[in-house]
């Protein structure tokens, strides 16, 4: 449903999207994400026709983004991080009005209005002015104003922004009961909403893909052992190197003389009796020794820092600007 193949944009000599590709399938519901900066605002705009690639090719339910505009926009129904509404309509006017200019027929108008107004749980508020509306009523009155043409495919920019924790909880079961129709595109900061509802996660960061997988498949991947000990951070971290069944090791300070360490095994080893028994050998003090599955936090933060570690002018230039006055990608994407 969604295709892009090596698309690039750049903001003058600043590289928003760097040769990304990707594919959503029917039916898929795909978290889209990254930090600030990281170029997926500029590619979901890009998708939806707002904005003009610089190269690559990128087709939407068949159709050419930049050729065949009028069909993608047919196709999509596109929720951006800020609502753009009309405070001075009711939302029931808004919301036919916009059924109107996305040529709904007139003998499903209504039908379609009252299945918007339901699936979003606005029913109660089709009476008021939009502008006496919270900032999470006006959010779901953004979601139905992309619902109302049952668009194949759905591209949600942050749609839970400004919802309390019920509100988020609503949104999230709407967005899942959704995939029986659409196929959906979701960008968020907020990981554990990837987790609840998405069934492939796609990671970007200044600009590239770090990251493109099923989130079953991510439950896969090794598991860490954290342990925090009380000692000489260089001493313990070669004694943890040097264990059997160990294959990398990473440490920060905790505070308070600890030191936490995160080890990653070789394999299905499970050496953690080892560990106990080398680092109580030394005389070291264990507060915590603990195995678990790596989550989505973790494979995020690891391809940011990945990607910094490998291009660190590249990602300095991003964040502060080509010429280093603080110009900042994220802004320019805003702004565009």
């Amino acid at each position: 449903m969604i295709q892009v193949t090596n698309l690039t944009k750049f903001f003058g000599p600043i590289q928003a999207v760097d040769h990304i590709s990707f594919e959503v399938g029917k039916g898929e519901i795909v978290g889209f994400l990254g930090p600030n900066g990281a170029g997926k605002s500029t590619t979901m705009r890009i998708l939806t026709t707002f904005l003009p690639a610089t190269s690559g090719i990128a087709s939407v339910a068949g159709y050419d983004v930049m050729n065949e505009s009028i069909e993608v926009r047919r196709n999509i129904g596109y929720l951006p991080e800020s609502v753009p509404l009309y405070p001075e309509m009711r939302v029931e006017e808004y919301l036919t009005y916009r059924a109107k200019l996305k040529g709904v027929e007139r003998k499903t108008r209504n039908k379609r209005l009252e299945e918007c107004l339901e699936r979003c749980r606005i029913r109660e508020v089709r009476r008021r002015l939009i502008g006496t509306l919270s900032k999470g009523y006006r959010q779901r009155v953004g979601l139905a104003d992309a619902l109302i043409h049952e668009p194949a495919i759905l591209i949600l920019d942050e749609p839970t922004t400004g919802l309390d924790p019920i509100q988020i909880n609503e949104t999230l079961n709407s967005i899942r009961e959704l995939r029986s129709k659409h196929t959906i595109l979701l960008s968020t900061h907020i990981l554990d909403e990837v987790e609840r509802t998405c069934d492939r996660v796609i990671i970007v960061n200044a600009g590239r893909i770090g990251l493109d997988k099923k989130l079953n498949d991510l439950g896969k991947d090794t598991a860490v052992i954290v342990v925090e000990v009380r000692g000489p951070t260089d001493q313990v971290a070669n004694v943890l190197k040097t264990t059997e069944g160990i294959a990398d090791v990473k440490s920060k300070s905790v505070g308070d003389g600890l030191t936490s360490y995160e080890l990653t095994p070789q394999g299905d080893a499970d050496p953690r009796e080892l560990l106990f028994e080398r680092i109580s050998k030394n005389g070291w003090s264990i507060r915590k020794l603990d195995k678990r599955q790596r989550r989505l936090a973790d494979h995020f933060l690891e391809v940011v820092h990945r990607e910094q570690d490998r291009f660190p002018k590249m990602h300095d230039a991003r964040v502060h600007g080509a010429d280093g006055k603080g110009s900042s990608t994220s802004v320019k994407e805003k702004s565009a």
